[in-house]
């Protein structure tokens, strides 16, 4: 049935396999992360029989459910009411609230568990970690004295919502960090996460620091491509996941409505532009399961826009007829739509 995304596994274990070698030679270790396609257990398996280090995702729920030897990393920062779940179905996760931290060593020393931990620090980008300019030598000195959590490490997250991008300059702000615990404390923080896709370019160009000793990723393994830039990697696959809709209707329409125009049927005001008439097609897939601007449409198709239940797309005579199949490469945040709708079948390449 369509619409449909079809998965090639093997695409998905070359950049999986590309990346991973590519950090590994520069000392740095790989998260792979099973967010954006719900942690599929057929993908989490090419990721079990990777080289990557770890397997995160941000759903813990993908976690609990999970099959695999890695070691499991919760990558969203807990809630407090998840900490008897994070501590009993994962290794290792993200954190920045010692409240949080306190309640997973709770519940840690009952099912007599040591879990590890990664302290987030807000380097500017304005999302999870506590604020570098708040760094303070006393939460971590709370958090060592607590028996059955292990201070695995430091992280940031860069570029997801303040749009910053990584940079020798920005990172030097972790390094401060991680100079000032390892000192006043004499320990040896094993991890130093400096974030995710975002950072392939640093590790392509071979200029990310060398104390940065592990990266988070998951979007340059499945599109291809790195998320600083929007730029595609050499020898890797952009059609790891693709779309493929059915064609319902085919008419020579006005390419501007008639009518007085208000809000459309998600409270939005839309522009269109007179371009006389046109060939349009309706497709069967719509925004309920992805937003239009997240496919990529093949050569001679262009996406006019979208209802809940339809795309619409301008094709050319006699370039399509009814019935016949049109397959869309996808953005990181269309697999993400795609692979969480129920509505959308999955097929195996």
């Amino acid at each position: 049935m369509y619409p449909r995304v079809m998965i090639d596994s093997k695409k998905y274990a070359f950049n999986v396999s590309y990346i991973t070698d590519l950090c590994h030679k520069q000392g740095i270790s790989v998260m792979g992360v099973s967010k954006v396609y719900c942690a599929d257990q057929i993908l989490v398996s090419v990721l079990d029989q990777s080289q990557v280090d770890f397997i995160a995702d941000s759903k813990l729920e993908n976690l609990m459910h999970m099959k695999t030897t890695k070691p499991k990393v919760y990558l969203r920062i807990p809630a407090l009411s998840e900490a008897s779940l994070v501590a009993k179905f994962t290794d290792m996760s993200l954190n920045s609230e010692l409240e949080v931290i306190q309640k997973i060593n709770e519940v840690s020393e009952k099912m007599k568990k040591r879990h590890k931990i990664v302290l987030m620090y807000d380097l500017g980008d304005l999302r999870e970690g506590i604020y570098y300019k708040d760094f303070s030598l006393d939460v971590i000195k709370e958090i060592l004295a607590l028996d059955h959590i292990e201070l695995y490490g430091i992280g940031t997250n860069l570029t997801c919502y303040g749009s910053v991008i990584p940079s020798v300059e920005t990172y030097q702000k972790l390094k401060h960090i991680k100079d000032e615990i390892e000192s006043h404390f004499r320990i040896n923080l094993h991890m130093i996460s400096g974030g995710n896709s975002s950072s392939i370019p640093m590790v392509l160009e071979k200029n990310m620091p060398k104390f940065i000793n592990n990266l988070r990723i998951g979007e340059a393994m499945i599109v291809g491509r790195e998320t600083a830039y929007q730029n595609r990697i050499d020898h890797l696959y952009e059609d790891v996941i693709t779309l493929e809709t059915e064609i319902l209707e085919i008419k020579d329409k006005p390419s501007y409505p008639e009518g007085e125009l208000g809000f459309d049927a998600f409270g939005q005001v839309q522009t269109y532009k007179d371009i006389g008439m046109i060939k349009r097609a309706i497709l069967s897939i719509g925004r309920q399961d992805v937003k239009h601007d997240d496919l990529i449409p093949p050569k001679g198709v262009d996406i006019i826009g979208s209802s809940s239940d339809h795309l619409i797309v301008h094709i050319k005579e006699g370039q399509y007829k009814i019935g016949d199949i049109i397959s869309f490469k996808l953005k990181y945040g269309g697999i993400l739509s795609l692979m969480t709708s129920p509505y959308v079948e999955k097929i195996y390449v």
